[in-house]
């Protein structure tokens, strides 16, 4: 018996098509699967650069980065490669498989290079400046754009206000 087709061949028609268009789905996914991931991470750092900064400026009877780098940890702790991490490499250089963040803090004050962003507003100017580093994990490779890992840096400054 004959259904109300008039024209034949085209039962195959929409798996074709979804065949030839499943690459570029595909292709889609993973570019926002990982534009999302690094947004986070993104986040993620600024949150770290301004905890680690506020912590060191806080708390300047033990200045030490080993403080500067729990709190940055703190904020990290989201991202899958700083499970189980404990602490922090000494510098972006010395980022390992193992430690995959860094924070550098460095005191700022009308002597030093960059100065610190309030210096023509207070009286006696210093300031804290935390530099974190993260490098994240293999991304999948987008031939011209992303090729494995990718390095962020960001940098927060906060005011000491007692010293």
């Amino acid at each position: 018996m004959r259904t109300g087709r008039k024209f034949g061949g085209t039962r195959g028609q929409a798996i074709v098509e979804a065949s030839l268009m499943m690459p570029w789905l595909a292709f889609l996914f993973v570019g926002i699967l990982d534009f999302g991931f690094y947004s986070y991470s993104a986040i993620s750092l600024q949150n770290a650069a301004r905890a680690a900064a506020m912590r060191s400026a806080a708390d300047q009877s033990s200045f030490s980065t080993g403080n500067s780098c729990a709190a940055a940890l703190g904020e990290l702790r989201g991202l899958p490669n700083m499970i189980g991490v404990t602490t922090c490499a000494s510098s972006a250089g010395a980022i390992l498989d193992t430690l995959p963040a860094a924070v550098v803090i460095v005191k700022l004050d009308n002597t030093t290079t960059p100065v610190c962003a309030d210096c023509a507003v207070t009286a006696s100017p210093s300031s804290v400046q935390a530099t974190v580093t993260y490098e994240t994990l293999p991304m999948v490779p987008i031939p011209g754009l992303v090729m494995g890992r990718m390095r962020m840096t960001r940098i927060a400054e906060s005011r000491i206000l007692v010293q």
